[in-house]
């Protein structure tokens, strides 16, 4: 009876999207992350190529909040981290109890962790945060979530060890340069404006902190959801060296049960129209469909929508 009833439920939100799917939103971030401009970028190509499809960039916390707002059963497209993605289908962490029937539509670009500081702090090490001002993210965002598991790895209490904020990156900047905060983290793609801004600032020399030897610390926790990486110290303006961090990969996700042929225009339209979606940031260069690969989605299925678009092109997921 149970699935019957999840059947029935399943195509009455796949009737109800169709229905709806001329106006999708589509979850981002905070203004000053890559999220936002690539979301309302690939939002302008949806509803110039998909015809009669009108598609929106909302601003929001980030990874966490659009989950949230897939779950709603609303015609929401997520733009999110794989390990906040992750915790929503598993019903775990901050979704404890409240799973989301998620769906990835594609793999987009690799996130990195930035853990930024500035050399008049002092600090260049995470254990160096114990005692310090630190914003960790806002609280909607997959960067608090990858943050604690950070801090967990370097053997620190991200509640006792430190004072803690729940900042974007635009207004962590802005905390940094007025000394309220002595740190915080921000995963994004590169550059990200808001760290950019930092960099540039007169009389200021950012300082990026090392942390990529916490990688297996924290895979084996929460699954090889991590890797090793490297922002080169051409990213950013004043960086000594270059910083060694762990980088995860975000993906663009939708609810199960959007109906299969409007995946398969979202997906189709975004990879036939990359360039210009290059041009508003160049991390889409990083959407090709080499990338597209299962174990990069953290075990979230693929959407069948997306699969049909694959197929067509001889995709091999695995």
């Amino acid at each position: 009876m149970k699935s019957l009833l999840r059947i029935a439920a399943l195509a009455a939100t796949s009737l109800a999207f169709a229905a709806q799917a001329q106006n999708l939103s589509i979850g981002t971030g905070g203004t000053g992350g890559v999220y936002y401009p690539l979301g309302g970028g690939i939002a302008a190509v949806l509803s110039k190529y998909v015809p009669g499809m009108q598609a929106t960039a909302e601003v929001t916390g980030g990874s966490v909040a659009n989950l949230q707002l897939v779950g709603t059963g609303k015609p929401y497209l997520a733009m999110t981290m794989v390990d906040a993605g992750v915790d929503a289908y598993k019903g775990q962490q901050k979704f404890q109890g409240k799973a989301v029937p998620v769906r990835t539509l594609m793999v987009m670009y690799p996130n990195r962790m930035h853990v930024v500081s500035i050399t008049a702090t002092g600090i260049k090490s995470i254990a160096d945060l114990k005692g310090k001002r630190v914003s960790t993210g806002s609280g909607g965002s997959a960067t608090e979530v990858m943050a604690f598991r950070v801090i967990e790895a370097a053997g620190l209490d991200s509640n006792k060890d430190m004072t803690r904020e729940r900042l974007g990156v635009a207004e962590s900047v802005n905390a940094l340069k007025d000394r309220k905060i002595d740190a915080f983290f921000w995963v994004g793609g590169l550059p990200t404006a808001a760290v950019t801004d930092l960099a540039n600032s007169p009389g200021v020399t950012i300082q990026m902190i090392d942390h990529a030897e916490l990688v297996p610390a924290m895979n084996a926790k929460w699954g090889e959801l991590y890797v090793k990486d490297v922002i080169s110290k051409d990213v950013y303006r004043g960086m000594a060296t270059d910083n060694h961090q762990a980088t995860v990969t975000n993906l663009l996700v939708a609810h199960e049960g959007m109906d299969t042929q409007t995946a398969y225009n979202v997906v189709k339209a975004i990879f036939e129209h990359r360039e210009e979606l290059i041009r508003v940031h160049k991390e889409a260069a990083n959407f090709v469909l080499e990338k597209q690969k299962t174990a990069a989605t953290g075990g979230i299925p693929w959407h069948p929508g997306a699969l049909k678009y694959f197929k067509e092109k001889g995709v091999k997921l695995d």
